[in-house]
């Protein structure tokens, strides 16, 4: 009998120990869980389109009195689609890279509404750039900006009544800047809306003493601003992780 109640009081006293005893124990935290970031790093390949507005400063300088420094300037508008491929390296939450693009372009205009008698259109029918980037990255969204060589051919046609038509096309290279925002949709495909600066400096027609449809000798100044949505695949690279 005493050892029946002996063995009951003691089985009680460890019962009310036991949560002592535990809290003493020492125990293990679970592991944080490590939170995942895309890796912005690596190649490139895309395509884009939208539309552009150009603005063009015709100037006649050397004309004789009444006609010297004269100038005009008119707009041309239209849309523009191309591709590129580009590489970056990124580094915490910034990154640099370089790209190259090329694009078609439907953008083109005239001075026909200013009523002047002879009619200048340009045409801008191709173009592209070399680039460097960089960027902000937080996470899948990247704010981004550009800037680099640019270059493109200018159809430039010159309509005089009584002349034959002055039809001839300029290759011509620049600078061009521009930035915007760029989300990973996926761990390949990437969305971009994008701004760019173009200007691809002067061209001169001369004459001896006029131009071919018998104007005289001028220079044509043109830039563009381009607004454009992309979709890029970049190659390799899920997300990494992050503790």
């Amino acid at each position: 009998m005493k050892r029946i109640l002996l063995t009951t009081v003691s089985l009680g006293v460890l019962g009310l120990l036991s949560p002592a005893l535990g809290a003493d124990l020492p125990y293990a935290k679970a592991p944080v869980a490590a939170a995942s970031v895309y890796d912005w790093g690596g190649f490139y390949i895309g395509g884009f389109g939208g539309g552009g507005l150009g603005n063009h400063n015709y100037n006649n300088a050397n004309g004789p009195a009444g006609f010297a420094d004269f100038t005009v300037n008119y707009n041309s508008t239209g849309a523009l689609g191309g591709g590129e491929v580009g590489y970056n390296m990124q580094s915490g939450n910034y990154l640099v890279g370089v790209e190259a693009s090329g694009f078609w372009s439907g953008i083109k205009g005239n001075d026909a509404t200013l009523q002047l008698g002879v009619i200048d259109q340009s045409n801008l029918r191709w173009g592209g750039s070399l680039v460097g980037r960089g960027g902000i990255l937080v996470d899948r969204l990247m704010l981004f900006f550009t800037g680099g060589w640019a270059f493109g051919d200018i159809l430039h046609t010159s309509t005089a009544p009584g002349f034959p038509v002055d039809q001839f096309t300029n290759h011509q290279s620049g600078l061009t800047a521009g930035g915007g925002i760029a989300y990973a949709i996926t761990n390949n495909l990437i969305g971009k809306i994008e701004y760019r600066y173009y200007d691809f400096g002067r061209f001169d027609r001369t004459g001896n003493p006029l131009t071919p449809n018998g104007q005289l000798p001028y220079s044509v100044n043109s830039t563009y601003s381009v607004v454009t949505l992309g979709l890029d695949f970049k190659f390799g690279g899920p997300v990494v992780a992050k503790y």
